[in-house]
Formats: C-alpha cells, structure tokens, sequence
C-alpha cells in the first residue's frame, strides 16, 4: 500500500475469481428485453426483433418485446405513466437487452433513443441497465453501415452495461425479409443467430455475478467516508448531550 498513497486501504477490493465462483448462479432461463426503433407499420426493426426474439427462444431464454407506439416523449408526462412504468419494469425484469435500430440520418432514431431516455441510470438505489449484458443491431435502407451500432454501443457504455463483442448490421433490409416477416436465409441471417448466441452465453456468464463486476472502488470509498462522517457526528452529538445534562 506504501507504493500507493493515494488508495483508501478500507476500500481496496482485489479482485479473485473465489467471488466470481461463489457467486449464487440463478436457475431460471436468462431473461431478455428487446427494443426496437420504428412505428412504421412494415418497420424492417421491428421484424429483425420479431426474429431475434424467436432465436433467442429458441436458444432457450425467455423474452420481452417493448412495443414504443404510446411511449411519449420524455419528459412530456410524468414517470408514472403507463408506458413509462411497463418499460422501466421490463428493464428490471431483464438480464439482457437486445436493442435494435433503423439508421435515420447517419444515427439511431427518436423512437429508440426515447426508449433509452426513459430508463434512469438511477433510481433510489436500483440502477435498471447496470450490469445487464447488451447486443446491438441495425437496419439500413441502403448499403451496409456500422453507424448506428458503434452509437448504441456508446449509449449502451454510457448506461453502464456489459456490450458483447459481435454485433449485426443488415443493409437493403427490404431484400432481406420475405412476405410474412420472416427473415430470409443469409450470411446476414446467421450474423444474428451468432449475435443471440453470444448474448445468451454472455448473459449466463455474467448474471449472478453483475453487482460484484460493477462494484466500484469510488463508490466504496464513498460509503467508507459517509459512515466516518456520520460516526464522527454521533460523537458530537453526544458530547453535546452529556454537556447539556451536566
């Protein structure tokens, strides 16, 4: 510690992979909430979520679909509002999200960044996306692009979750789905299968053991320093009150 003066000894964690493994590994199937960013009636986001949602099923998870149509615009109603309570709740359920955007001028749309204004980093003491794993996707009109997936995986880091390596980005998404929704047989196709694979073996690895990875020194510190400050009160407190009765 000598080498490190500036270290708070009391609140030092070094990390040990005995936390990791003792860690309680819950049973039940890995829980995920997949968003999408488009009202449209044929919204190309909504089918790759549509799709999404029947491979991860199948892949043994149990899924939430938020529909965004009533979801209003943040700030413009309170945090009680139906639709505002359904999310944030679908959040807290959640031990993954799936989030998927169309790109609308060069980034995500206003449909889904709504979405993701509406979940608070915190609330009390319940943070409704930290530690929760992430896998991002997109849907282009045109050619191929990267635009919107490299933002939600900005927004995702700033919502402090854990963004799986792979990702999927399906351009001329108009080609890609047939007349019942269902998405084609493709290399893009199996790009989204590999996706949902990799964020269920994310999920399983990372649930159960999310408030130890996301445990922070700062905050620790923090505690440590509070409970001085509310110590060193108490004593004050009470020499005042054995003063005042003398």
């Amino acid at each position: 510690m000598h080498e490190n003066p500036n270290l708070s000894p009391d609140a030092v964690d070094v990390p040990s992979t005995a936390m990791l493994e003792t860690a309680a590994a819950p049973q039940h199937r890995p829980r995920i909430l997949i968003l999408y960013g488009s009202l449209r009636p044929q919204s190309f986001s909504r089918k790759l979520a549509l799709e999404a949602q029947r491979i991860l099923e199948h892949l043994g998870a149990e899924t939430r679909l938020f529909d965004p149509h009533a979801l209003p615009m943040l700030d413009s109603v309170a945090a009680t509002h139906p639709k505002v309570q359904e999310l944030r709740q679908a959040s807290l359920w959640s031990e993954g999200h799936v989030w998927i955007s169309p790109e609308r001028h060069g980034t995500l749309t206003a449909v889904f960044k709504n979405q993701v204004d509406w979940l608070p980093l915190e609330e009390g003491s319940v943070r409704p996306t930290q530690g929760r794993t992430l896998a991002v996707m997109q849907v282009s009109g045109g050619s191929q692009s990267f635009n919107v997936v490299n933002a939600l995986r900005v927004l995702g880091r700033w919502m402090r979750m854990v963004t799986i390596p792979n990702q999927s980005s399906v351009p001329k998404a108009w080609q890609e789905f047939d007349e019942d929704g269902r998405m084609k047989p493709s290399p893009y196709y199996d790009r989204v299968v590999d996706v949902m694979e990799e964020l269920v073996k994310f999920t399983l690895l990372v649930r159960g053991r999310s408030e130890y990875l996301v445990d922070r020194y700062s905050e620790r510190k923090g505690a440590v320093e509070a409970a001085a400050l509310a110590a060193a009160a108490g004593v004050v407190e009470a020499t005042v009150t054995q003063k005042e009765s003398a």
